[in-house]
């Protein structure tokens, strides 16, 4: 396989303006956790893989014992009556050149699908072992802005001080060249561990943006078995008195 390849699961989709939400692995795992769950309560249907050598040269084992190589995929599914694509998948890139041949790849299938907007989400490292409900946002106009204001998501000045490495600070900047919206929706997380809570902010969010309701037990569950987990390591850093660990500017750079 000499560069990255598709492979379509289904022709000829009959969509209307469908919305791309993009939830690929990065801090805290928040974008990949809210996308999956969605796509399990919509009942999404895959309709696209992908496969590139900028993943890990690894494969990945099923319940079977059987095998699968890494791939991202992007199903369709349905909020009301809005057409929903979600991108999701095992990694991103492991290399600049393929975050920018990729998100060309991304972006080349949703002109093709006649995406009107994107959504990608994604996690802000605060490097503290504590819980913010806040929703942090930015995107690639300013009318775009103003419109998704109205759901409670955070615009500050400059933030992201340091930038958004990864898909999904890549995808928001380069839609524009495209004509295509785009923002990118972060959930405050500690940066660590996986952070299902935060992952229960985003998603209370974007289902406001959709107008839906889905059943969100398994990642209250998830949530609760991280929140014990938290309180054993801020336990243990008070009986150490150790100093608040910061990421480092590479960690707070990327969002993913």
């Amino acid at each position: 396989m000499q560069q990255s390849t598709l492979v379509r699961l289904k022709e000829n989709l009959e969509l209307r303006n469908p919305i791309l939400v993009v939830g690929l692995p990065g801090v805290g795992l928040v974008g990949k956790l809210v996308a999956e769950h969605l796509v399990d309560e919509l009942g999404a249907e895959k309709i696209i893989e992908v496969f590139s050598p900028h993943f890990p040269p690894q494969v990945l084992v099923n319940k079977d014992c059987t095998v699968r190589p890494v791939s991202n995929t992007i199903y369709h599914g349905k909020a009301n009556e809005t057409d929903v694509l979600f991108l999701v998948g095992d990694h991103q890139s492991t290399t600049s050149q393929g975050h920018y041949e990729l998100c060309s790849i991304y972006l080349d299938i949703a002109e093709e699908l006649k995406v009107p907007r994107i959504y990608t989400l994604g996690g802000y490292p605060t490097g503290k072992l504590t819980y913010e409900e806040t929703v942090l946002g930015v995107a690639n106009s300013t009318e775009l802005i103003e419109e998704i204001k109205q759901y409670g998501i955070e615009f500050r000045e400059s933030e992201p001080s340091g930038g958004i490495v990864g898909a999904s600070g890549l995808l928001v900047a380069f839609s524009g060249m495209r004509g295509i919206d785009a923002a990118c929706l972060m959930g405050m997380t500690p940066g660590y561990l996986m952070d299902p809570k935060s992952a229960q902010s985003l998603l209370k969010v974007l289902c406001k943006m959709f107008g839906i309701e889905v059943n969100t037990d398994s990642l209250k569950k998830k949530a609760e078995e991280m929140e014990t987990i938290l309180e054993k390591l801020k336990e243990k850093e008070e009986q150490q008195n150790l100093p608040e660990v910061k990421p480092s500017e590479e960690d707070l750079r990327y969002i993913g």
